[in-house]
């Protein structure tokens, strides 16, 4: 269905306007099948670019890939009441079981970026998911003998592989489809696929345990699951590797510029100097993000007790409503890849997320507490599709994709970890500080919900003042604004992409970098206050 799609296709493959746009990109495929001196003499020129098919099916098996991994981080959050009795841990040690693995990713998942970054998305995700299904192995034991000590090794073991294959998916679209050009379609398309996977595993997780008589079955299908993953990886490696050796790279209609998934060495200088405008789109998730995690990783156990129903229909609720919106996710990359309005869409999730924890925290009966659920899972749907292609179209360099995306997580993970936790579908964790935090008020009021919800709803609050920030800020900057651009515009002003690019390093270079560098030493003082509040947890002993 989804390849005679005419919307979809003529996203994809759209053809360059403008006779300066065309001269660029006809030069460059002059370049590189003509002058490539690693060709040998009697190989044919590569001057054929990737055919749309071969995109779709790099969608579609990248798609498989996130849907294994997808159905087995939804069955941790559903589990949470499951795991606590069977482990016999309490909220503070839950938390810190999720996050020694976002401990993990904050230490070492800017560098696997840079490392992403230099070989390429599809060796990144081949070795990421071995690494993965090992860890997935340690768990699945350590719940068959119920040794909490042991379940925190094995996931500190999932954290290396999946640090790995969280950035190598993204990385691999951004090589394929520029800006307004299907790269927005195809995370719609991928994070559509990956609700159902979560929604499969998070509703069957309790039912799993139910009828099998022992929770820790459940994380033995999920290691059959990541064993799929693997031979899904394993042929998309080869699918990529003969791709890249027969057709031409990509190139940007509206700016000229080559895309590539790998680079031929680390470009430390291109992430040094990433835009304002990245980290503008970074306030903006790192409250927005934690709030979805704080909120989905607790919402199964939050309708047990406010709606008064079992586990597994617990399950069934909020598996509906956060993950129903799968059918929506794609509508709306496409909307972004033709109309753009980003900032726009921003401020609609933003206000949205933020109606939904307010009734939460205010209004504990069941119609509140359904109406909350509903309203978050569609407002939700127009968050991870539109940070990730903001992230991407605020860029110069898509060299460096792996690298920026790799900063939104260590973000996310670092700033979630002393609150709660949630593993959603785009990948994104902001987990180190809240999770702690959120896991120690629930503790002292008597594992109940009536005290933690408000900090859901600062959180929420925090991005809605972000993105209306945003807005205001677009009226005065035109390196904010081209994010408003439709497909149109940005084919038509790639001029002035271009232009405000060489004054960005040029002209301004100097209060740029100045800039970056002080957004990154935020960074860093953000990262090491997520490992002080990891840990205290281990000094305290509330690690198990």
């Amino acid at each position: 269905m989804v390849g005679k799609s005419p919307s979809l296709e003529s996203i994809a493959s759209s053809t360059p306007q403008g006779t300066t746009n065309h001269e660029k990109l006809k030069d460059e495929v002059i370049i590189t099948s003509d002058s490539d001196p690693e060709r040998s003499p009697n190989e044919t020129p590569k001057v054929i670019p990737v055919p749309l098919k071969w995109k779709l099916a790099s969608i579609l098996m990248v798609s498989a890939i996130g849907f294994g991994s997808n159905w087995s981080s939804g069955i941790t959050g559903a589990m949470k009441t499951t795991i606590k009795k069977g482990m016999k841990i309490n909220n503070t040690q839950f938390a810190l079981l999720e996050a020694s693995e976002d401990f993990m990713v904050t230490a070492l998942m800017l560098v696997s970026g840079l490392v992403t970054d230099r070989i390429g998305g599809a060796g990144a995700i081949l070795y990421g998911n071995l690494i993965f299904t090992v860890g997935s192995i340690l768990v699945a034991a350590a719940t068959q003998v119920r040794n909490y000590r042991f379940m925190v090794g094995g996931r500190v073991i999932q954290a290396l592989g999946d640090i790995a294959t969280q950035i190598a998916q993204y990385k691999i679209f951004s090589s394929w489809f520029p800006p307004n050009h299907g790269f927005a379609s195809t995370l719609g398309l991928e994070l559509g696929i990956g609700k159902i996977g979560a929604f499969v595993g998070k509703s069957s997780a309790n039912i799993i345990a139910k009828n099998t008589g022992d929770f820790a079955n459940v994380f033995w299908v999920a290691v059959g699951m990541n064993l799929f993953t693997n031979v899904m990886t394993a042929g998309f490696y080869f699918f990529t590797k003969y791709a890249n050796k027969k057709f031409v790279a990509t190139a940007d209609p509206a700016t000229g510029e080559k895309l590539t998934e790998s680079n031929k060495k680390f470009e430390w200088k291109k992430v040094v100097q990433l835009p304002w405008v990245f980290w503008c789109i970074m306030a903006f998730s790192l409250f927005e993000t934690s709030t979805a995690i704080v909120f989905t990783q607790n919402a199964t156990e939050l309708a047990e007790q406010r709606l008064g129903v079992s586990s597994v229909k617990a399950g069934w609720y909020t598996a509906v409503v956060q993950y129903g919106g799968f059918f929506l996710v794609p509508l709306i990359g496409i909307f972004i890849d033709l109309w753009g309005n980003r900032i726009s869409l921003l401020v609609f999730c933003g206000v949205g997320v933020c109606i939904s924890m307010c009734l939460v925290n205010w209004t504990t009966s069941i119609a509140g507490t359904s109406a909350s659920l509903g309203i978050y899972a569609f407002a939700f749907c127009f968050g991870p599709t539109t940070i990730i292609d903001s992230i991407r179209t605020s860029m110069w360099h898509q060299s460096v994709f792996g690298s920026a995306y790799a900063i939104k997580i260590t973000m996310n993970n670092a700033y979630v970890s002393t609150h709660s936790y949630l593993n959603i579908t785009d990948g994104s964790r902001m987990n180190i500080i809240v999770r702690v935090i959120t896991g120690v008020i629930q503790d002292a009021d008597n594992n109940s919900y009536d005290r933690v919800t408000i900090v859901y709803v600062f959180l929420a609050a925090c991005s809605v003042v972000v993105s209306i920030s945003l807005v205001i800020l677009s009226l005065a900057s035109i390196d904010l604004r081209r994010l408003q651009w439709s497909r149109k515009q940005r084919v038509k002003n790639g001029h002035i992409i271009n232009e405000r690019n060489e004054k960005f390093h040029g002209e301004d270079g100097a209060r740029n970098r100045l800039i970056s560098k002080i957004c990154f030493g935020i960074l860093g003082l953000w990262v090491l206050g997520s490992w002080v509040g990891y840990f205290w947890g281990v000094a305290t002993g509330n690690n198990g």
